[in-house]
C-alpha cells in the first residue's frame, strides 16, 4: 500500500488512488480495532440530488444521502436498497460509487460506509419517522459549494454545465453544505461526476474534521 494512503482505507488489487483533497492536523491517524459496515445512497435526477434531513438518532438536523447500518445475512447493495426504501420510500438501480472511513470521538471502531449512487428512481419520495427528502439543484455554484463564505480545494472547473438546468431545477435551493457532514464538500463533487473515490476523516469532539484524505480511483 503507498504511504500517503490513511491506514485502513481497503483497496482491490493495484488500485493507486488520486488524492484530490487532504487536510487537518498533523497529528497521526487514530487507530482502530474493528469497523462496523453501513451504507449510504444518494439519487441524481437530472440537474438535481435528492437529500434527506435527519430527523432522529446519529447525526440529527443534519442532510444526508440514505442509509444506514448492514444487518447480518444482507449484502451492502442489499442493505443500501432496503434503506433507500425504508427511509425515502423509493426503489432505484443502486451502483457502488465508492468507501469511506470515518472514525469519531470517544470510539475504538471505524464506520466503513459503502457510497451508492442512481440517475433513476421509481416512485416518490416522501417523509418518514427518520428522514425528511428535499430536492437540491446541480448547478456548479450549488454542487462545489461556492456560495460559501471560505473557498474550498473541493471546487473545480471539470463540472456539469448549468446550460442544461431547466427553469424548475435552477430554482431549488444548493446544496445545503453548512448542514451537512464537514466531509461532504470534497467527494460528493466525484459521485456526481461518475467518478469512483475513496476516503478517510477522523472527526473530534462535536464532529469538526481533525485530518481527512480522498482519493479519486480508476478501475
Amino acid at each position: 500500500m503507498h504511504s500517503d494512503i490513511p491506514p485502513g482505507i481497503l483497496l482491490e488489487g493495484d488500485l493507486n488512488p488520486t488524492v484530490f483533497a487532504q487536510g487537518g492536523s498533523e497529528h497521526e491517524w487514530r487507530t482502530f480495532e474493528r469497523r462496523r459496515l453501513y451504507t449510504n445512497a444518494f439519487v441524481i435526477s437530472g440537474n438535481k440530488l435528492l437529500l434527506g434531513m435527519k430527523k432522529r438518532g446519529f447525526g440529527v438536523g443534519l442532510y444526508n444521502g440514505f442509509g444506514g447500518k448492514v444487518d447480518p445475512g444482507e449484502t451492502p447493495a442489499q442493505a443500501a436498497a432496503r434503506e433507500l426504501q425504508e427511509e425515502a420510500g423509493i426503489d432505484a438501480p443502486l451502483e457502488y460509487a465508492g468507501n469511506l472511513l470515518f472514525l469519531t470521538e470517544g470510539t475504538d471502531w471505524a464506520f466503513d460506509v459503502k457510497i451508492y449512487s442512481a440517475r433513476e428512481h421509481s416512485g416518490t419520495p416522501i417523509e418518514t419517522d427518520e428522514m425528511r427528502p428535499e430536492w437540491f439543484s446541480l448547478s456548479e455554484d450549488s454542487l462545489y459549494g461556492r456560495t460559501l463564505e471560505v473557498p474550498l480545494d473541493a471546487q473545480s472547473s471539470t463540472s456539469p454545465t448549468d446550460s442544461s438546468l431547466s427553469p424548475a431545477d435552477s430554482a431549488l435551493p444548493h446544496i445545503p453544505y453548512a448542514k451537512m457532514w464537514a466531509d461532504d464538500i470534497y467527494w460528493l463533487p466525484s459521485l456526481v461526476r461518475g467518478q469512483k473515490f475513496v476516503g478517510r476523516a477522523d472527526f473530534g469532539e462535536g464532529h469538526p474534521m481533525k485530518r481527512y484524505w480522498f482519493g479519486s480511483v480508476s478501475e
